[in-house]
């Protein structure tokens, strides 16, 4: 009970400072709207079809392309690196709260914000008309994959790549843009040439997107995503594993300055 309570009390003090910087907020918000709205009026145009299809079609990849990589992604860098330039992890040491639980409080909290965008992404493609075609439970998880994937590889880049609020931007720009691209998030990856292909078959937004495209637009079953959903679980659990190694080796590195 202790560490649970623990981990709620930081996951709580995050998403609050969350809520006083309305400004963050809003952006999260705008950017996966307009990112959807864009393409798919884009995509009703060029494919002809409704608007209600444009919609269903690409709400995944702005799910999974802008909301998810941004909030969940982006967040939790922005997240352990301004903590480690404000010097809470020093203040850390200094009280009762464990490492286990400050670990779980920062994953947790960004979940909930993931989870909050998945309602906003999916309200305005249904006030369009759009509908989840596939199984709920099925899209549930590969969400949660989703935001899993994205947590811990925030870790893994926020505790060895990140010194200063000044390097978020160009981590997330330098590492996510490229596998945004070959992820399929904002051109379908129908398009790409056999290597290209290849080469994004070894990326996990790739295989997010794939699948939740698949179930959600297409209305397809477990059989049809089960190659993206393997490598979904077994890339989610290598970056929580190394995300957790990761924040304990900051840890030790902060207590011998």
């Amino acid at each position: 009970m202790k560490y649970w309570r623990e981990t709620l009390a930081v996951a709580q003090r995050i998403l609050i400072e969350l809520l006083r910087r309305r400004r963050s907020l809003i952006f999260w918000l705008i950017f996966p709207v307009a990112v959807l709205a864009i393409n798919s009026l884009v995509w009703a145009e060029q494919a002809q079809m409704s608007m209600a299809q444009a919609f269903e079609f690409i709400a995944p990849s702005a799910l999974v392309g802008s909301a998810l990589f941004f909030s969940c992604l982006g967040g939790t860098v922005a997240t352990v690196v301004s903590e480690r330039e404000q010097q809470t992890l020093k203040r850390l040491f200094l009280s009762p709260l464990s490492g286990t639980s400050y670990f779980f409080g920062i994953f947790i909290a960004h979940s909930w914000i993931g989870i909050g965008q998945v309602l906003i992404v999916y309200s305005v493609a249904a006030f369009w008309g759009a509908r989840f075609q596939g199984s709920l439970l099925l899209g549930a998880i590969l969400i949660l994959l989703s935001i899993v994937s994205y947590v811990g590889l925030g870790f893994i880049l926020g505790t060895q790549l990140g010194r200063r609020t000044e390097d978020v931007n160009a981590l997330v720009a330098t590492f996510g843009v490229p596998l945004l691209i070959l992820g399929g998030a904002f051109f379908p990856s129908s398009l790409f040439p056999d290597t290209l292909l290849k080469i994004a078959r070894i990326n996990p937004i790739y295989h997010m997107n794939e699948a939740l495209v698949a179930v959600a637009a297409n209305g397809e079953n477990w059989s049809k995503i089960e190659s993206h959903f393997w490598f979904l679980c077994g890339f989610s659990a290598f970056v929580v594993l190394a995300g957790w190694l990761s924040y304990w080796q900051m840890l030790e590195s902060e207590r011998s300055l």
